[in-house]
């Protein structure tokens, strides 16, 4: 395979006029790629994937080509190098693979009926028309598409449409943007439109199939957010409209297409009358972070895969900026303290993790780079890091002039120190560096050593690690004074503790807000300082505590038994953050029992214990009046409840079910999962089962199938179980998109683990066919290791796996991996006695 080099080097386009034809009838495409750029040598290469490539013209002469199929290139010699206007006529076929263009499923009334969207990122324009496929290769484009068309049918683009002719329909002319970016969709949609207060139209659409009700949160969101934007980066939207597309079929959950984003239906419509909050919020912040990306990402975008982060991480944090600012009242802060920072923490403390800049170039590696908990929720959090920083003020001082200096450009991260520090007066650069450009994250121990309180910096692992002696500029956070803001050496003292804990009245703590990615093991002198006022900390405080003991004793820093004590002082508390962290760590718990062994029994009545007095004050129903905190806690406590197999929480989810028995979809949406799990679990039959499955294949609510995916796979009939395997094929009833969490969901129950692992090995193939080459592909081998906790278990991995280790796709998901399972079993081994034992005690007080 000859070296991958960057193709714009050669042929930098300046706009391209593109015609494409789509006949959903035989699935093929055929069209013609116009390309006016310049030629900077004779042998030039466009990128193609899967093309049948029937002309090449140069300035309208035939040139001589060929097709290199490794390098997913048209390979050109041109008369001379200099400007040059290619015509490349081609034909490609319309798959079902959910990446270029495809269709997507879904029916109306019975009736079976298609959409075709479009996936582009990272690689697959090249799959729809023949281009520089690289995000610095931004040119304008113009698109005329056509296709078999029928009354009633909707076409939509990046940007308006500007008129129809002999069935063609011509879309305006783009702004300077990347090829993966383009987007477009076709089919009866129906939509909703509104303008921001400057004048921006903003459109929801989707399919007939649902309620027109379901577009109207996101039209608020998206037109909310829009002008939020405006003012906080400082920089108008630069484009006529911003439409949001849900699409029924769609393996990423969204995507930042300028000016047409696409998403999961489950991300875009809401039922207004049958809702949680917390659908609401996680709705609102995807919305939230496409729409951050139109600015951060579409119209200043990374040069390379590499400054993926770039994109990412800035939107990750900028959807919690948002939707603050919109929903202040939903404290969605606490959302990104629940779901990114513990995320982030796991995944980053595994030997071997990609840091959040990966020098890349191999498409394949490219996908493997959208490591959500790194990209995403890491870097994110370095992002957080900075703001607390430098405030708001000059953060949107900075990002004003990074735009000003950017726009319609590309840039990389060094770019946005610099605009950053020049706004700031800080070195951003030199403190980002040490976060981005090497792995993991440290754990700070603070101990009183001879009488004085120090801080030493180490990093941190679960699982074997080797410590490379890395050093990281930790903005500490410190509520003492005494502390730097910035610690940067392996080593510091502060000063004589016992009058540093006289002058400042309170116990010692380091990352208040827990905002900054590190850990901290305090010694037993501060920890038990802490501890005796532990009920007068903050809910956030509360999570971290939780959450660092839970960490250091996943990293064998402390034990397991030790965290247990501390779960029934949190149990009372009415904060849902404080909630989620206790049931994490109780969660976490149950990989030291057995199935139906004593001790599973003995931490069942643990689960009781910590969870019946806030059943009894929440119950199963919202009650008018009610605080966000309550009805974030209640999924937490009642889950507890049917863990722990309580008669009466049983008996009041099966009394729910039954008054819902002929709409199950009906029944309160925050706590509808629980009721049909409960009813699968203790009330289950194969009427049931069919009752089940007939309405997840008739609802276009897809958070009702998911609540039935998760309720459907804890089944314990091996009937049932082995209908449910045969389904997974079925695209009928589980789609593509969501058979990772019917996979998921069946590989944790006892009862399906070895049906669902059987079938991944026997049907590898058909998955990697289906579903490969998607950057959701290797996930499925990041959720066996998120369940399997025993030596045979992880030797069955290892004889399966490692075989495909080559696979540049798998190679860091598979290394990753079999560490993640080993610890796991290592740490079992180890505490399993002393873990069960504690859990004993506790129950018994």
């Amino acid at each position: 395979m000859p070296a991958l080099t960057h193709f714009y080097t050669l042929f930098q386009p300046e706009h391209y006029d593109l015609y494409i034809d789509v006949n959903r009838a035989t699935k093929q495409i055929t069209g013609q790629s116009v390309i006016k750029g310049n030629a900077t040598a004779q042998a030039i290469a466009i990128h193609q994937k899967g093309m049948t490539i029937s002309a090449v013209k140069s300035n309208g002469a035939k040139v001589p080509f060929t097709l290199d199929e490794d390098a997913e290139a048209i390979r050109i010699e041109l008369p001379a190098a200099g400007a040059t206007t290619l015509t490349i006529d081609y034909a490609a076929p319309l798959t079902d693979s959910m990446m270029g263009i495809y269709p997507s499923y879904y029916e109306v009334d019975g009736v079976k009926k298609q959409i075709i969207g479009t996936q582009f990122e990272t690689t697959a324009a090249r799959q729809a028309f023949p281009c520089v496929d690289e995000p610095e290769a931004k040119a304008t484009f113009n698109l005329a598409i056509k296709f078999d068309e029928h009354p009633g049918e909707t076409i939509i683009s990046n940007m308006p449409e500007t008129h129809t002719e002999n069935g063609v329909h011509y879309f305006d002319t783009t702004k300077r943007m990347s090829t993966y970016l383009i987007a477009f969709a076709f089919g009866e949609l129906q939509s909703k439109l509104t303008h921001t207060k400057s004048g921006v139209e903003i459109g929801v659409f989707a399919t007939k199939a649902h309620a027109a009700k379901e577009l109207d949160f996101a039209l608020d969101i998206a037109k909310r957010s829009i002008e939020f934007y405006e003012d906080f980066y400082q920089t108008p939207y630069p484009l006529p409209h911003s439409y949001q597309l849900a699409l029924p079929d769609f393996s990423a959950g969204a995507m930042e297409n300028w000016g047409l984003v696409t998403y999961r239906e489950a991300y875009l419509t809401v039922d207004p009358d049958n809702t949680s909050l917390s659908t609401k919020q996680h709705v609102a912040t995807v919305i939230a972070h496409e729409l951050a990306h139109q600015w951060f990402g579409d119209l200043v975008t990374m040069k390379w895969w590499d400054d993926l982060w770039l994109n990412e991480s800035f939107a990750n944090m900028m959807e919690y900026v948002a939707v603050d600012a919109l929903e202040p009242e939903w404290h969605v802060w606490e959302l990104f303290q629940t779901s990114e920072a513990p995320l982030a923490l796991q995944r980053d403390a595994t030997d071997g993790v990609q840091s959040v800049h990966v020098e890349v170039e191999n498409p394949a590696e490219i996908d493997a780079l959208f490591d959500s908990a790194i990209v995403y929720a890491k870097g994110a959090r370095m992002l957080v890091m900075v703001r607390a920083l430098l405030g708001d003020d000059a953060m949107r001082a900075g990002l004003k002039a990074y735009f000003a200096a950017h726009h319609y450009g590309n840039a990389a991260g060094d770019d946005l120190w610099a605009a950053l520090g020049a706004a700031s007066g800080l070195d951003v650069g030199a403190i980002m560096h040490s976060w981005l450009n090497q792995p993991g994250y440290p754990v700070v121990t603070a101990s009183v050593e001879n009488g004085q309180l120090t801080l030493s910096q180490q990093q941190f692992f679960i699982g074997a690690g080797q410590d490379a002696g890395r050093l990281w500029q930790i903005p500490l956070n410190a509520n003492y004074d005494a502390a730097p803001t910035i610690m940067k050496d392996a080593t510091i003292t502060l000063g004589d503790y016992a009058q540093l804990r006289q002058a400042n009245g309170q116990p010692f703590r380091l990352n208040v807000g827990n905002n900054s990615h590190f850990i901290v093991r305090y010694d037993d002198t501060l920890l038990q300082d802490i501890l005796r006022e532990a009920d007068q900390l903050d809910p956030i405080s509360q999570l971290q505590l939780l959450q660092d003991q839970r960490l250091l004793a996943e990293g064998r820093q402390i034990s397991y038994a030790d965290v247990v004590p501390l779960l029934p002082r949190f149990a009372a508390s009415q904060a849902s953050v404080v909630n989620d962290a206790l049931y994490l760590v109780a969660s976490n718990l149950k990989k030291f029992v057995a199935p139906e062994s004593a001790a599973e029994q003995q931490l069942k009545r643990f689960y009781d214990q910590l969870s019946a007095d806030q059943v009894a004050r929440l119950g199963w129903t919202p009650r008018a009046g009610e605080s966000n905190d309550d009805e974030l806690t209640r999924p937490y406590v009642l889950s507890a409840a049917l863990y722990a197999e309580n008669p009466d929480s049983i008996a009041a989810a099966h009394s729910l079910f039954q008054q819902y028995a002929d709409n199950p979809g009906a029944l309160p949406a925050a706590t509808r999962v629980f009721v049909l799990t409960n009813e699968v679990k203790h009330f289950g039959s194969a009427a049931l089962f069919d009752q089940l499955v007939a309405a997840s294949r008739a609802t276009a609510d897809a958070i009702y199938r998911a609540d039935i995916a998760q309720a459907l796979t804890t089944t314990t009939d091996s009937v049932l179980i082995k209908r449910l395997v045969d389904m997974f094929e079925d695209a009928n009833i589980i789609k593509p998109q969501d058979l990772r969490s019917w996979f998921r969901g069946l590989l944790a129950n006892d009862a399906g683990q070895q049906a669902a692992w059987d079938w991944l090995r026997n049907e590898w193939s058909w998955l990697e066919e289906t579903v490969g080459g998607d950057m959701e592909f290797p996930t499925y081998i990041t959720v066996i290791a998120g369940i399997f906790k025993t030596p045979a278990r992880l030797a069955e991995f290892k004889a399966f796996f490692e075989p495909k280790i080559s696979d540049t796709a798998l190679t860091r998901e598979i290394t990753m991996d079999t560490k993640v399972i080993a610890s796991r079993v290592a740490l079992v081994t180890d505490e399993q006695a002393a873990v069960n034992a504690a859990v004993a005690t506790a129950t018994n007080k």
